[in-house]
């Protein structure tokens, strides 16, 4: 069984649409539970997801994708955790390419990627998504894992503000369990259209230069506060 886990912050915009994605391309017997943790959302996130006919949990959690994802994690009842980004839709059957891998002894991946967008580059970099290289890899490509795995590595490194997917990413692929499903999550381009493409690649490569290097998580927090979440 599946626990989705999608941490959100002023999510009104798409989690509605997100929900009836997930709810209408899944055999729902294969679905434990869907946990909407909320960071403290001013838009009506909240009030939207519960008033969904759709028996979705909400919990409330301090702000911080670490801190949500670890909290929905705590509740979830399924043997596997699906953590997914609320602008993030994915391949139709999901749930059957997810068991398939961990019946195969895959025990923690993600899909392939795919942009909302037709800009050259996205497309890409969409493409390269499907390889397994470690540079290849980011949250919106969501994350399954075991709970057990979750579990022994210690789940999300909480002191990490950003680039939380990440570090477990680096986590599992330094253990070897990891593997790209090929088939195609489609995800919002929506930072790359409020920033402009080359101007966020770069930030985006600058952070994982910077934690190459050794930054810290309060080095790499200050950077991304100051270059894109503004």
């Amino acid at each position: 069984m599946i626990s989705i886990v999608i941490p959100v912050l002023n999510e009104a915009e798409t989690i509605e649409k997100l929900l009836f994605h997930l709810v209408d391309n899944t055999d729902l017997n294969s679905i434990s539970e869907i946990i909407v943790v909320d960071g403290g959302s001013t838009d009506g996130t909240q009030k939207l997801v519960k008033d969904l006919d759709l028996s979705i949990q909400v919990l409330h959690s301090e702000k911080g994708r670490a801190k949500q994802m670890n909290l929905g994690a705590k509740a979830a009842s399924g043997g596997i955790l699906y953590f997914l980004h609320a602008d993030s839709f994915p391949p139709n059957r999901y749930d059957k390419y997810i068991i398939e891998e961990i019946k195969k002894g895959n025990n923690a991946g993600c899909f392939r990627l795919q942009f909302d967008h037709n800009h050259w580059w996205l497309r890409l970099a969409s493409w390269l998504t499907q390889f397994r290289w470690r540079a290849c890899r980011g949250g919106d490509q969501s994350q399954f894992i075991t709970k057990e795995l979750f579990n022994e590595i210690g789940g999300f490194d909480e002191s990490y503000i950003i680039y939380e997917d990440n570090i477990l990413i680096n986590e599992l692929y330094a253990r070897n369990e990891f593997v790209v499903i090929n088939k195609k999550i489609k995800t919002s381009a929506r930072l790359y259209e409020r920033h402009g493409i080359w101007k966020l690649q770069y930030h985006f490569w600058a952070i994982y230069v910077k934690k190459w290097f050794g930054a810290s998580a309060d080095d790499l927090f200050a950077y991304y506060k100051k270059h894109i979440s503004c």
